[in-house]
């Protein structure tokens, strides 16, 4: 039984889009429609995200190598296309803005999931989800589902029943069910169905006699605490209607710590190319710390060669330089990372090849809390080139302009293969999508 708040008006939505990358490369190529699509991992490397469509042809292709499909797909007619972030995270964030103008409060849990704070009856909400829906898809091409519930876990359960369930057309009130209806529905789901849930956690819980949803929820929550956690204490509540894990209105100004690193597209075996790929993640980390408003007082720099790589010496290296002064400023950030170079290579050794780099900021504060004397201010602090940097990226493109190593024009051999990318037509002038009437 709930044991619910009394105004049963108060509920949580989760509204999550559909094969959200996907959904995100039909956008712009409307032919895709009803096609087969297959998403691939940074340097084309394995399927992370399919279509409905693709996995009706193959339950199992998430995660699969693309070399090893690769002729699969061409006999099936799947559509293969490289990650293509800046889309995604364009598409995202007007996904999320439409969304937010629909709640009290909102809670971007993922780049394609929002939890809002909404109130109504069950007939009220479910129209609204309706509308929601309509709007998003209207204003970015995206489709979303919609699930409610009074709690974020209930949000989440009832998202378990719009997917599985195509006559509530994508929108789900948990709250249309009875007691007894909600029983059978939790009696028939295992508690892995349930958000948070991992294998490990569920075999412990069948060790207990614990084997469905409903299981769990009239599971005592003081006997679970003591067995597992208070997260899964708040679990069972929530379960039970009872609202213990609060929305989070407000994302988290500053990042603790920033970081910028990739694996390479091909191995670098030559300590000029290494140079060259420490400068360039080395400004576009301080990019990333501009727009946050920080500064930072450590800059680290890692290699390392491949796992899996036995045709080289295994080599990995970790060296932190602590600033004099906290600065956002790419020159100096890109001097230190120099500055490690004897520490991270101190025999360069014939043969190595390393696979993945990254340049890390440590110790952020915000840009307004430091005010130092200009006899310890950076040389080039007071010429704001970061800023500069940033204004000329943002009106021409990331690879407009750089710093020393860092600024080339043409891609790098070594950087990030995406051999199948779509246009980038929300955030590249030169890939704006051509419309003929």
């Amino acid at each position: 039984m709930f044991e619910g708040p009394a105004d049963a008006r108060n509920q949580i939505a989760l509204i999550d889009c559909v094969s959200f990358y996907a959904s995100c490369e039909r956008v712009f190529e409307p032919k895709l429609a009803g096609r087969p699509i297959a998403v691939l991992s940074n340097n084309d490397g394995c399927v992370v995200a399919a279509s409905p469509e693709a996995k009706r042809l193959d339950p199992s292709i998430m995660g699969k190598p693309y070399f090893q499909i690769k002729a699969w797909c061409q006999l099936h007619g799947v559509v293969v296309r490289s990650s293509n972030y800046e889309l995604y995270g364009s598409l995202s964030d007007r996904v999320m803005t439409l969304i937010g103008r629909y709640a009290s409060a909102q809670e971007v849990y993922s780049i394609d999931e929002s939890f809002v704070a909404l109130r109504g009856s069950v007939e009220e909400l479910t129209a609204l989800g309706q509308e929601i829906r309509h709007t998003v898809l209207q204003h970015t091409g995206v489709p979303v589902r919609v699930s409610i519930g009074r709690t974020k876990t209930l949000a989440k359960l009832a998202s378990v029943g719009a997917k599985k369930d195509p006559s509530c057309n994508d929108v789900m009130h948990i709250g249309k069910y009875s007691s007894e209806q909600l029983d059978r529905i939790m009696a028939s789901m295992p508690t892995t169905e349930i958000w948070g849930i991992a294998s490990r956690t569920g075999k412990k819980l069948t060790a207990m006699g614990i084997h469905t949803v409903k299981d769990l929820r009239d599971a005592d929550p003081k006997l679970i605490r003591k067995k597992f956690s208070v997260v899964l204490q708040r679990t069972v509540m929530e379960l039970r209607g009872v609202p213990c894990i609060e929305l989070e209105k407000q994302p988290r100004e500053q990042k603790d710590q920033l970081i910028y690193s990739r694996s390479f597209s091909k191995k670098i075996q030559t300590l000029d190319e290494m140079k060259q790929v420490i400068s360039l993640y080395a400004q576009r980390v301080s990019a990333r710390l501009r727009a946050q408003g920080s500064l930072a007082g450590q800059v680290s720099v890692w290699v390392a060669t491949g796992w899996a790589d036995t045709g080289s010496p295994r080599h990995s290296a970790h060296v932190t330089v602590p600033l004099g002064t906290p600065s956002d400023d790419p020159i100096t950030f890109t001097k230190a990372a120099s500055r490690v170079f004897p520490d991270l290579f101190p025999e360069y050794l014939p043969g190595v090849r390393y696979a993945r780099a990254g340049v890390t900021l440590t110790d952020l504060r915000p840009a307004g809390a430091i005010q130092p004397l200009a006899l310890f201010q950076p040389e080039f602090e007071g010429r704001e080139i970061g800023k500069t940097l940033d204004e000329i990226t943002r009106r021409m493109g990331g690879e407009a302009i750089g710093v020393g190593l860092g600024g080339f024009k043409q891609p790098a051999g070594w950087e990030m293969k995406r051999e199948l990318l779509s246009k980038r037509a929300t955030t590249h002038w030169d890939e704006l999508v051509e419309v003929r009437a």
